[in-house]
């Protein structure tokens, strides 16, 4: 029968609080190839996406060349900016500390994330929950970014790998994602899925095989009793 084996956390909106950063750092880097990108838009047409995802999106969806140069020095200039944001601030989101730590104490933890490695080595440290990771899947690491499923089943290869002395599936995996890309990513990955609102609504989310509106409202036990019933 299975059961929670493994969990896999997205990053930006789930461990921190860093979409508002994200999205100024991206506002900031198109002005200057006239592009103007509004929150609402951000939030209802970019959000989930990598960073090459997403300008590849502006640029097409505003007419513009999406050579590999060009893709190369906005990522680096937007890369720049956000770095020098997240370094003045904490940003991890409420109840997150302590919702890792006590999942570390029993299961497996990973991230996929289309952040960069670096911007999320930086947080997890500050935050002073690195090494409750076992693995970290980054943008640099897949080819295909979400709402592909390449990102999970990566992380999951490697969670298998590293456990050979535990039994993890797809099946037996919890993905913890805030975006509708991030979600169709796990389910298509055949992994479950528990949804957070931080950046969207329960509506939007639904999707998912579970909502709630933070991590300091839920349980570990109140998720597997849920989402893996005993039969």
């Amino acid at each position: 029968m299975t059961s929670l084996a493994a969990i896999i956390f997205d990053f930006d909106g789930v461990i921190a609080d860093t979409e508002p950063l994200h999205f100024a750092s991206f506002r900031q880097t198109l002005v200057e190839v006239g592009i103007s990108l509004t929150e609402s838009d951000y939030y209802a047409n970019y959000l989930g996406y990598d960073d090459r995802g997403c300008f590849i999106a502006a640029l097409t969806a505003h007419r513009h060349p999406t050579d590999p140069a060009t893709l190369a020095q906005l990522m680096q200039q937007k890369a720049h900016v956000y770095l020098e944001s997240v370094k003045d601030h904490l940003v991890i989101f409420p109840g997150v500390r302590e919702f890792v730590r006590e999942a570390a104490a029993t299961y497996p933890l990973a991230i996929a994330s289309g952040a960069l490695r670096h911007e999320i080595e930086l947080v997890l440290e500050q935050a002073g929950i690195r090494k409750e990771f076992l693995h970290i899947t980054s943008a640099e690491d897949v080819t295909r970014g979400k709402p592909d499923p390449q990102p999970f089943l990566q992380t999951f290869t490697a969670l298998h790998r590293q456990r050979g002395d535990q039994v993890v599936t797809a099946g037996s995996c919890l993905v913890i994602e805030d975006s509708v890309p991030g979600i169709r990513s796990a389910k298509d990955a055949g992994m479950k899925v528990l949804a957070v609102t931080n950046t969207h609504t329960i509506h939007d989310l639904h999707e998912a095989h579970m909502v709630t509106q933070s991590l300091s409202q839920i349980r570990l036990s109140e998720l597997r009793d849920q989402l893996w019933p005993a039969t």
